[in-house]
This record gives C-alpha cells, structure tokens and sequence, in this order.
C-alpha cells in the first residue's frame, strides 16, 4: 500500500496483465478481477469464434445483467422487510 491509502496489485484477466488501484481491499480486487476474467473464460469457451473484444463486451453485459438482477432483488427484499416492519 502506498501513502495514499490505496492499494496496488497487479491481475491476469483472459491473458492480459492489468494493473489495478483502488481503496478496496488486496483480497476484493483479485476477487473482482477474478470474476471478470470467468465471465470472459467461460463466453470464450461457448463461442471460440468472438475476438477478445466482444468477448469483453459480452462479459461486461452479462456482468451488468446480474448485477441489475441482484439489485431488483434487493430492492424487493427491503420492501418486504418494510412491509413487515410498519405491521
């Protein structure tokens, strides 16, 4: 870690190194950099035709895609626990 209070490592993702900086923990990054490069693994393998870049672009929708689906079901948890809070 450096004075700036961020950490620094760098990752392999799909063949790639990348060097990554940010206030997350060490542990989240490779985490993160994890999931990336096994969404873009797993797409490669379905379609070995794509090129590295649509295969980062569909990563990056499907990624979006579960995010925005754990998000609506988030949002519908907290409404229930509302719900059951005002009686």
């Amino acid at each position: 870690m450096q004075g700036d209070g961020k950490n620094r490592l760098t990752v392999e993702i799909f063949g790639q190194q990348y060097r990554l900086c940010g206030r997350a923990s060490v542990s989240h990054m490779r985490m993160v950099a994890g999931h990336v490069n096994d969404k873009m693994t797993e797409i490669a393998q379905h379609n070995p035709r794509l090129d590295t870049a649509k295969i980062a672009v569909l990563s990056a929708v499907n990624i979006a895609d579960e995010y925005f689906r754990l998000r609506q079901e988030y949002e519908e948890l907290l409404k229930l626990l509302q719900e059951d809070a005002k009686g």
